[in-house]
């Protein structure tokens, strides 16, 4: 999430027009007050245009204007349209403009009158394809710029939520260091090469994600945001990507040539076809939530005001932290966001969308999101922020956050009890968590391991955020410690953990993602995690250059170990559907905690006969101590399969009867095959 904060400064206009239209029935003539729940509402499917070689119609929704136009360009760097075309006043608040004649390629923006006043042009809030730096619209069909073998292409077939692994990147990072072996540094195009290698002949980029194993790459935003100067790559911009401009268009800085329109759609498309073929699906981290611009932006140049919540004072609400919040809960705003993740699915073949402060949505809206992409495909995963990042005029028993998780079936949230729980507070920088010894947090990290659901084993008045469980069932909860927001959690444990050195910080991360990986619910890796990635203690890399950001290849020959810990513990998770659990009483019937009174340790068995596991039962234990600590367990005929750092592939047998030695800051797991 990105946490500028970009207040208004200048509103002297654009607040006027808002009052106006907001009072207003028509553009240039006053009428009765008209709420915006009372505005009309467009239901059809042709908003924006509909291109063909003999004519194009255009149709925008503005129902305040008093007068609409298309401008036509010949290039994108034109400022003097060839051609205007006025637009007559349609149904339920739309203009439309038709044009005789062939488009092809041409360009165009809209613009809007307002009380006599003409706004900023805009492409539109439905445009699919941009010039650069998205400020017009360009006329094509986008399946023009499909990639050889596109028709085919189909994302990973998902059986259950559960058996989802899944791993976030930024798509400039993977490939910018100077030892990624990647050519197309930076772009689409180098999430596509294989056989790349760093230094020492070890797999990058695509290849080392396929090598991990995981089953879906996230990605963070990769629509058109307007930070990046597209036409200067010279300068190495950088920027996450939460300032969102044009939502159905493909970031262009990286695309290879970000001033033809069709090269960033189909670098994209071959992205996607490249992870698809090697069995991983693609996941886009979407913000509806708010927009980069406020004023200016394309929602508000064609519909003041509407499109935003606002304050008691008519001021821009901001529970986004970033200027503005969208109103999900009108209309025309619910089905832009639905039409729009329908879009990147059907268009780009998209396996999932990471909702950023999905909190800020409203459930109904999240709701009939899933109800669309349910009849386009069930597999597609959604997910989200489970809160906001201030207050909103949204009722809270409407917000979509994780207390509500259970009244949004099929939609996951992040647990950031598990997070917190394990690495310490992200509000502290100095304060640690469960793997760093501290007490007192054990019901958090088996509040966790159940997925966020009801468990008889949990005292939920323990738990440090949440003090009930708010997952209908394991598969709507996101297990993570580390992200692209704040300290990646190989500086987090640096800043923390005193007088650690280096050997044991990596046992404290390896401690950590076990946790993650061995927890029933939808367990979540941040890129680089499993190689020691730092950000240099940048807490908010938001706008840090690369050097701070990007992945340095050499970390996987300096942490190999650790890499193979990673894949060892995904290849786990993958041959044992024990740690796969789909629902509740899966859950509650095979899971049980074992009773201790050792501190910061947490152990628990699972049944995995009934779940169709080849080990018939299984026990882990997760020791926090950052000693060696000694436990109870039950009698059994044990095999050792995980101790500390060591996977023992044929199982060792456990001689210890019921006594059970825990190595410091580990996680061990034995089972019984027979």
């Amino acid at each position: 999430m990105d946490y500028i904060i970009r207040y208004a400064t200048k509103t002297i206009i654009m607040l006027a027009l808002i009052s106006l239209a907001n009072s207003c029935g028509s553009g240039d003539a006053s009428k009765q007050p008209l709420p915006y729940d009372e505005y009309p509402v467009y239901a059809g499917n042709d908003l924006e245009l509909n291109f063909s070689e003999a004519e194009t119609w255009f149709r925008i929704w503005s129902p305040m204007a008093g007068a609409a136009e298309v401008r036509l360009y010949e290039r994108n760097e034109d400022t003097i349209p060839w051609e205007v075309l006025k637009m007559k006043r349609a149904e339920n608040g739309t203009w439309t403009a038709r044009y005789k004649g062939n488009l092809h390629h041409r360009f165009y923006t809209f613009r809007t009158r307002h009380f006599n006043h003409w706004l900023a042009e805009t492409p539109g809030i439905y445009v699919k394809a941009t010039g650069v730096n998205g400020q017009k619209g360009f006329i094509c069909n986008p399946r023009e710029a499909n990639p050889e073998g596109w028709e085919n292409d189909r994302g990973p077939v998902v059986k259950s939520f559960s058996d989802i692994i899944l791993y976030e990147l930024h798509v400039r990072d993977m490939s910018i260091h100077a030892n990624s072996g990647i050519q197309n540094k930076g772009l689409y195009k180098g999430l596509t090469e294989r056989g790349t290698t760093n230094n020492w002949g070890q797999s990058t980029g695509l290849d080392h994600i396929i090598e991990l194993g995981v089953t879906h790459v996230h990605l963070l935003p990769v629509f058109d945001f307007r930070t990046i100067d597209e036409t200067r790559p010279e300068d190495n911009a950088y920027n996450w990507g939460y300032d969102p401009q044009n939502f159905n268009v493909p970031e262009g800085s990286y695309a290879s040539n970000p001033h033809d329109p069709l090269v960033r759609i189909r670098e994209f498309k071959e992205m996607v076809m490249a992870f698809h073929n090697a069995g991983i699906g693609v996941i886009m981290d979407v913000v509806y939530n708010h927009t980069g611009e406020t004023e200016n932006s394309n929602f508000n140049l064609l519909a003041p005001g509407y499109y935003y919540r606002h304050t008691p004072e008519g001021h821009w609400s901001n529970s986004s932290g970033c200027g503005n919040e969208t109103a999900s809960e009108r209309e025309m705003m619910r089905r832009y966001i639905i039409e729009s993740v329908k879009y990147w699915v059907t268009e780009y073949h998209i396996d999932g969308f990471r909702f950023d402060l999905m909190g800020i949505h409203d459930i109904e809206t999240m709701n009939q999101i899933r109800a669309a992409l349910n009849e386009i495909n069930p597999s597609i995963l959604i997910y989200g922020e489970g809160w906001l990042a201030g207050d909103s005029p949204l009722p809270e028993n409407q917000r979509a956050v994780k207390a509500h998780a259970y009244r949004m079936p099929g939609i996951a949230v992040f647990s950031d009890d598990l997070r917190d729980a394990v690495k310490g507070p992200w509000y502290n920088e100095h304060e640690t968590g469960f793997v760093g010894n501290v007490q007192g947090l054990e019901e958090s990290i088996k509040f966790g391991v159940v997925g966020s659901i009801q468990h008889p084993g949990i005292d939920y008045s323990k738990v440090n955020y949440a003090k009930a469980p708010y997952a209908a069932d394991p598969t709507q909860c996101i297990n993570y410690v580390s992200c692209h927001d704040n300290h990646t959690l190989w500086d987090k444990i640096k800043l923390t953990v005193e007088g650690a050195d280096e050997a044991e910080r990596i046992r404290l991360n390896k401690l950590s993602n076990a946790i993650v990986l061995t927890a029933q619910g939808i367990p979540f890796l941040h890129n680089g995690v499993e190689m020691m990635r730092s950000k240099k203690n940048v807490e908010n890399s938001y706008k840090s250059p690369d050097s701070i950001n990007q992945i340095d290849w050499n970390w996987k020959y300096i942490y190999k170990s650790a890499v193979k810990y990673h894949q060892d513990l995904i290849r786990l998770r993958k041959e044992h559907p024990a740690f796969r659990m789909q629902t509740a009483a899966q859950v509650q019937e095979n899971l049980e905690f074992l009773n201790l009174s050792t501190p910061c340790v947490v152990a628990y068995t699972i049944n995995g006969e009934p779940l169709g596991d080849a080990w018939k039962r299984i026990l882990v234990a997760y020791n926090g101590n950052r000693k060696e600590s000694r436990i109870a367990i039950p009698q059994g005929k044990w095999k050792i399969f995980v101790n500390g750092d060591r996977f023992l592939d044929a199982g060792l047998p456990h001689s210890g009867g019921n006594s059970l030695v825990l190595p410091a800051s580990s996680a061990m797991i034995l089972a019984e095959t027979e």
